[in-house]
């Protein structure tokens, strides 16, 4: 009777610890389902399954957080997880979709995205404890995933082949170069904003007001809204860069008292 009853604290922890890891798991699922459906050339259903797998890798951290079950197995289980989900599906799903008839341009930018997703991840898990956690080191790899699944969908949804022209140029030539700059941003020194610490600051009503009309509207049309947040963001971090260089510049060139 007493060794029952002192297994059961251990048990329960044990089980609280799966916990977190299941969300990683069904993230792990959505990325290799976004795989599959790329393949057999279903291509709405696999960017959709890329954007739940970025809900649930966000949840699995939280869950992770609440439960007070944070583990080195855990965040190894996720990067790899995030590897499949926001490295190898992105890459293939816009190569299915757009540039397979591009010959070696189409792989090989396919494949810098992928390359970037696997350093960013590595330079994210060594820098961990050194980044100020305000801001990321490069493009987050869901962001960069959302980047290119989204304007695969957004095409989609507007009738827009791979193949076709879209003002003057193929749009199998601008998969590619959204493609390059989504991996080339991951890796790059650029500075994003994380976005922790909001949630701990009081916001006025209109700010909350103007967040639910946002919210509305990109429910109303999710394709090109999801993909035009993603697009701001990823261009923020390289305005936010510029404006601190002018900054500089203009300090340095001011007259001195």
């Amino acid at each position: 009777m007493p060794n029952e009853i002192s297994t059961r604290p251990e048990r329960r922890r044990r089980g609280i610890y799966i916990l977190p890891n299941l969300f990683t798991t069904a993230a792990l699922f959505a990325g290799f389902y976004a795989i599959v459906q790329a393949m057999n050339g279903f291509f709405e259903p696999a960017c959709v399954a890329v954007f739940v797998a970025m809900i649930l890798d966000a949840l699995d951290g939280r869950v992770a957080r609440m439960t007070n079950t944070q583990s080195a197995f855990g965040a190894e289980y996720d990067s790899l997880s995030d590897m499949v989900s926001f490295g190898a599906a992105p890459s293939l799903v816009i190569y299915e979709w757009a540039m397979r008839d591009l010959g070696k341009l189409g792989w090989i930018a396919a494949f810098i995205y992928c390359a970037c997703a696997a350093l960013r991840l590595a330079r994210f898990n060594t820098n961990i404890d050194v980044i100020d956690k305000r801001f990321f080191q490069g493009l987050p790899s869901p962001a960069a995933a959302a980047l290119v699944a989204g304007l695969v969908w957004v095409m989609i949804d507007n009738g827009i082949a791979g193949s076709d022209i879209l003002f003057g140029m193929r749009v199998s030539y601008l998969a590619c170069g959204v493609t390059i700059f989504a991996g080339v941003s991951m890796v790059s020194s650029v500075f994003f904003y994380s976005g922790k610490g909001v949630g701990r600051r009081r916001i006025s009503f209109a700010v909350a007001l103007s967040l639910a009309i946002v919210a509305l509207l990109m429910w109303s049309y999710r394709p090109a809204s999801l993909f035009g947040v993603f697009s701001c963001y990823a261009l923020s971090g390289y305005v936010m860069t510029l404006v601190r260089r002018l900054r500089k510049r203009g300090m340095r060139q001011a007259p001195k008292a």
